[in-house]
């Protein structure tokens, strides 16, 4: 069978319009928080609210990518956020845009983002065996494209910003959505899930009691879940400091472009160490990875906590991301070699819950805590709290049998053909 390289540029097509519309979404909304009431603790009350739905949609979202196929419900997701985000500035012309309606369509527009995300994931295995790439590359390059999505849209919004207004800027993220439902519509491969749920006899499971299936997998998986539940406690920990202390801190010195470029960088040294994770899986094992990851982002964050001159905090920043890239590469291949093709989204929609169930009370603690003891001290806490967490996490020795793939579809660690 011909290599075929359009499915994986049209996914990353989709990937990257997809990262660069959350990414100004995420910008944009604690911004308009802020403008709006001036309360660090509402735009934390906002972001906390904002993580909840995921906590409960993506288990669904997980069964439905399994079930009803990765394509589909990825042009679903992005058709509903499209339409989420265009509500901003609908609502703010018919003079309904106070904090209760941003509050509400935050919280409207996280229901569907989890699907969106998951199912382009599970779609990197089908789109490695269309062009005949390795995962491991392909996890790389994916998650990385995502970064950069992550690189374009906080510069995006503090450009939108500064011209067109937080609200106008809404309807550009709009765009980028409509856009990805056309990219990955254009996507033609066969889906392994559904193969695969076809030859292990469960193409009759009922749905509800499909559910559940995911979480127990990763629950007998040891290293997996070791490895799910320390990002879940690092998301607690660190998750605060971008959506809560960096705003309030750039805001009380007037520079919203350096809010920007702060996550600009964090978003650039994150999508390098994406891209970088292919190289890497062919050199080091994942175990190596995944202390190598922890140790890193520790450097990174201690000189953030001190809240230093801006070039220093960017710098900083882009180390801090740098480090934590190659884990979502790492996490995407694991979940690939080690559990089944029909069973992957399930698995994937629980991680993703638990990732989303982390950070909310953080972010709450964290906003009522600046307005307390200010941005200064919260930041020195969390920072030392982050370092201490992440350097255990890198000395556990369950993490050690990350190495042993319980089952493999593909080649994911040889060089790329």
């Amino acid at each position: 069978m011909p290599a075929r390289r359009a499915p994986v540029v049209l996914l990353q097509l989709a990937n990257l319009l997809g990262g660069v519309a959350n990414a100004t979404v995420a910008v944009l909304v604690p911004w308009l928080v802020l403008e709006t009431t001036g309360s660090a603790a509402s735009a934390g009350v906002v972001a906390a609210l904002a993580g909840i739905p995921g906590v409960f949609v993506s288990p669904f979202v997980g069964a439905l990518v399994d079930r009803l196929g990765r394509r589909r419900v990825s042009m679903a997701s992005d058709a509903l956020s499209a339409v989420s985000v265009s509500l901003f500035p609908l609502a703010d012309r018919a003079g309904l845009l106070g904090l209760g309606m941003i509050a509400g369509l935050a919280v409207l527009g996280a229901v569907f983002d989890p699907a969106g995300y998951t199912a382009r994931k599970a779609l990197i295995p089908d789109v490695s065996l269309a062009g005949r790439f390795y995962v491991d590359r392909i996890n790389g390059v994916h998650e990385g494209v995502f970064a950069a999505g992550w690189v374009i849209g906080p510069a995006l919004a503090a450009v939108g910003i500064s011209t067109i207004g937080a609200i106008g800027t809404f309807w550009v993220t709009s765009i980028a959505f409509v856009l990805a439902i056309v990219a990955v519509a254009g996507i033609r491969v066969q889906e392994a899930g559904i193969i695969s749920r076809h030859e292990a006899g469960e193409d009759h499971e009922p749905f509800w009691g499909s559910l559940s299936r995911g979480l127990r997998v990763l629950w007998r998986d040891r290293p997996l879940r070791v490895l799910t539940l320390a990002i879940c406690v690092l998301a607690f920990v660190y998750m605060p400091t971008e959506s809560v202390l960096m705003p309030v801190h750039f805001q009380e010195i007037d520079q919203p472009a350096g809010y920007g470029l702060t996550l600009t960088m964090l978003a650039a040294g994150g999508m390098l160490g994406a891209f970088g994770y292919g190289w890497l899986a062919q050199r080091c094992s994942r175990h190596r990875i995944a202390v190598l990851v922890m140790v890193v982002t520790t450097i990174g964050i201690i000189p953030m906590a001190f809240l230093p001159p801006l070039p220093v905090f960017v710098a900083a920043g882009f180390l801090l991301g740098l480090g934590w890239g190659p884990m979502n590469p790492l996490l995407n291949s694991l979940v690939q070699t080690r559990v089944p093709p029909h069973v992957q989204g399930r698995v994937y929609g629980v991680q993703t819950a638990l990732f989303y169930a982390a950070p909310p009370l953080g972010l709450l603690v964290a906003g009522l805590a600046v307005e307390a003891w200010g941005v200064q001290v919260v930041y020195a806490v969390i920072g030392a709290s982050l370092a201490l967490t992440a350097l255990l996490v890198a000395a556990l020795p369950s993490l050690r049998g990350l190495d042993d793939d319980v089952r493999t579809t593909a080649p994911s660690r040889d060089p790329v053909a």
